[in-house]
């Protein structure tokens, strides 16, 4: 019998060393009286992208009052946070502040028990100001994409002598256009990208544009393979970004528009896409700013990377935090790693990794200067 037992804890142990699978019990204590109707409750972390609505993670209700899910996952480091099915309605403190997200490593099996403080509907809305500054603009709240048979609000900043001189200026395409110059439109907070940029001599300065996300459709959109969460329209994105929007943003402003002064940027899904739009079209991004890409979602990114060939000068800039997804880092330096197989250089692809940086903007906004000076040094 004893030996049974043992062979059965080691066969047990090879498998979670095999496979990296833990079994995770999330389970509710306590849990706010409702003050407006609500069926179920959710998790909504790097684990599944951070969809607040995303029914593989939705908890069950025991019938005690009491809700749980349990899941077989990999082990590893994961950062979440609980709602009521959207980030209107995500957990917060009783005061209605926002809460940190929750931190957990994974390493062998376990059961987590959730205190929930208060829902942030149960609040009045907290006033969100404008901060947008003077150098950016709206081109567009319904520009067309043809592509994907939608259409969507475009930013777009300005040096500050544009106005003023006969320059052209290289072009930075940027993803999650909510969240890069605008308080009031972000979901998370935002880059601060207009604020980073003003504080720059205005030789610097270059053009952003800024494309906003589609919503629901985001997570499809950014990725060009299909998953889970739907058929991956990124090809039809990429596509609108080279054969729509930048010729009409060389058409109306003064750019420069070879490849090596055009840039696309992004990230989580934004970096995917990114990294996706240079692969696809290396001729028309010279760069791209790769920060904290979801490659986990979109596998075969790197059979795709595998087969392109880099006939200009290209280059790809990687970053993300070491307290982010567990295979964040790897996954993001198994990409460069496979450039630089294919012939471009350190200095080209670097990666960089901020230790006990996160997966928000906080990181992104942190981030950005040291890849614009990058950037700048390569025109």
């Amino acid at each position: 019998m004893r030996r049974k037992l043992l062979i059965a804890l080691c066969l047990l142990l090879s498998q979670t060393l095999l496979f990296g699978q833990v079994k995770v019990t999330f389970k509710t204590g306590g849990v706010p009286p409702y003050k407006t109707p609500v069926k179920n409750i959710f998790l909504a972390g790097d684990f599944n992208n951070w969809n607040p609505a995303d029914t593989i993670w939705m908890l069950k209700q025991d019938g005690t009052g009491i809700y749980v899910l349990a899941k077989n996952i990999p082990a590893g480091k994961y950062s979440f946070k609980i709602t009521k099915g959207s980030w209107e309605k995500v957990e917060c403190a009783v005061g209605g502040q926002d809460v940190p997200n929750r931190d957990i490593n994974l390493i062998h099996d376990t059961t987590l028990i959730m205190n929930i403080q208060s829902w942030k509907d149960d609040h009045p809305a907290v006033a969100k100001k404008h901060t947008a500054s003077a150098n950016v603009h709206i081109i567009s709240e319904n520009f067309d994409m043809p592509q994907l048979g939608r259409q969507r609000r475009i930013w777009i900043y300005l040096p500050a002598d544009y106005a003023t001189s006969h320059k052209k200026y290289p072009v930075i395409y940027m993803h999650d256009g909510q969240n890069l110059f605008d308080e009031y439109t972000s979901g998370y907070g935002e880059w601060g990208i207009d604020e980073l940029l003003d504080k720059l001599p205005v030789e610097k300065q270059c053009i952003v544009v800024g494309i906003d996300h589609g919503g629901d459709y985001r997570i499809t959109e950014y990725d060009p393979y299909d998953s889970k969460y739907g058929k991956g329209r990124g090809n039809d994105y990429v596509d609108f970004l080279a054969k729509t929007l930048k010729p009409y943003i060389d058409k109306n402003y003064r750019t420069e528009k070879d490849a090596r002064h055009t840039t696309v940027a992004g990230s989580s899904m934004g970096g995917l896409t990114s990294a996706y739009a240079i692969l696809k079209y290396p001729d028309v991004f010279g760069n791209a700013g790769i920060f904290s890409p979801s490659f986990w979602i979109a596998p075969d990114i790197y059979n795709y990377a595998s087969q392109q060939s880099f006939k200009g000068h290209n280059r790809f800039y990687f970053v993300c935090g070491d307290s982010e997804s567990d295979s964040m880092v790897a996954d993001m330096k198994k990409m460069a790693d496979l450039l630089h197989n294919k012939g471009i250089s350190q200095t080209d692809a670097p990666t960089t990794t901020i230790p006990g940086a996160k997966h928000n903007e906080k990181q992104w906004n942190g981030d950005f200067t040291a890849f614009y000076n990058w950037l700048l040094a390569g025109y």
